[in-house]
């Protein structure tokens, strides 16, 4: 199985000089922990504050090695032209293959911030990666649906396929990932036997559109203690504020055995990869819990 991190953007102290120090170190944490991937998030127009992902990936990727690395991005939020470009040089940058996450955006607050109709989310995400597509292999494009797009190409083109997965929870959706994408991300949110049924669905739709995925993977927002105990004390500290909304047993929590244990049942379900975020937002404990992701793999044979 393999371990890739989602380094969190926000910063809700307001001061981006220290937020930004605290993903830099976090993304060194994971290269000396040998993780397999490196993601950020996509985020616009909300009341947190977050870096917009394309830069800050610039930045981190000179502490990254040559694993894959990407972003999540919101594709109806995106002009398709501008996003491709931005992917182009990402993945020209880099030493490893760009993974692209995208998924519809589910905030109609964001939609409506960035002048998107959000009733138009399905149509609009289908035929930018349409366009995205094209655009990365080095082909000319015209779009008149919901863009104005007139023979458009960029550059530079990545030297290495650049690999899609999309995010989705809801049957028709993760169907579409079946049939428009590489790879599939479930939702963090779920526990593992909701996660176990979508991705019984997910496995119908490949075999239906007779398709093999690259990575079925799944987000867990996680904590790894020093002991059991410390790390459920943290867990309900945070569960106390609402943590995100997401139920209890979807935040996973232990020591590294037990972190172990829990990543194995993923693995046997069939997921290939597990993409972490931390649940801190404590530094040292953020850092920590990276550290420890080591020995989970170790254990893991990995």
């Amino acid at each position: 199985m393999r371990i890739g991190i989602s380094v969190c953007s926000a910063y809700p102290n307001g001061d981006p000089k220290t937020s930004v120090r605290h993903m830099i170190e976090r993304v060194r944490a994971a290269r000396r922990a040998d993780l397999d991937s490196l993601f950020v998030g996509d985020h616009h127009v909300t009341s947190r504050p977050y870096f917009q992902n394309s830069p800050v990936l610039g930045r981190l990727l000179a502490e990254w090695n040559n694993k894959p690395a990407g972003a999540l991005y919101l594709l109806p939020l995106w002009n398709p032209v501008l996003l491709a470009e931005q992917i182009g040089t990402l993945a020209s940058i880099m030493q490893g293959r760009f993974i692209l996450q995208c998924s519809l955006g589910g905030e109609k607050r964001q939609s409506e911030g960035m002048g998107v109709e959000f009733s138009k989310r399905v149509g609009m995400f289908e035929e930018s990666l349409r366009l995205i597509k094209a655009l990365l292999v080095g082909e000319q494009v015209s779009s008149r649906d919901y863009w104005a797009i007139n023979d458009a190409k960029i550059s530079p083109v990545p030297d290495l396929e650049v690999e899609i997965w999309i995010g989705s929870q809801a049957n028709v959706a993760i169907n579409r990932a079946a049939r428009l994408a590489d790879g599939w991300l479930a939702t963090p949110s779920i526990e593992i036997e909701e996660a176990a049924k979508q991705l019984n669905v997910y496995k119908q739709s490949c075999a239906e559109y007779n398709r093999q995925p690259t990575a079925i993977s799944i987000r867990r927002d996680i904590y790894i203690g020093s002991t059991s105990q410390e790390a459920e004390s943290l867990k309900q500290k945070y569960l106390d504020k609402g943590y995100r909304g997401f139920a209890p047993h979807a935040l996973l929590t232990g020591s590294v055995n037990q972190v172990a244990e829990e990543f194995a049942k993923f693995e046997a379900l069939g997921f290939t990869d597990i993409i972490v975020r931390n649940i801190s937002s404590e530094q040292s404990e953020a850092v920590s819990t990276i550290e420890r992701l080591a020995e989970v793999k170790s254990q893991l044979g990995d």
